[in-house]
């Protein structure tokens, strides 16, 4: 059975960035997550819309 959250560290593996940077977004507030007391998880699903918006918004700020 595959797992529907992942860890901080996968996020960041999964869309190329430092695993620092995924806690900055959460700390921020503009990040998906789950928070269970100190520890902190992600949909993926959740995870792709972020990155489909991110790529949406980019696209139309450009042009």
């Amino acid at each position: 059975m595959e797992r529907s959250t992942i860890t901080a560290k996968e996020v960041a593996k999964y869309i190329g960035v430092h695993t620092d940077t995924i806690y900055d977004l959460v700390r921020e507030g503009c990040f998906p997550h789950i928070r269970f007391g100190r520890k902190i998880l992600f949909s993926k699903e959740a995870i792709d819309g972020w990155v489909r918006d991110q790529s949406n918004a980019s696209v139309t700020s450009k042009g």
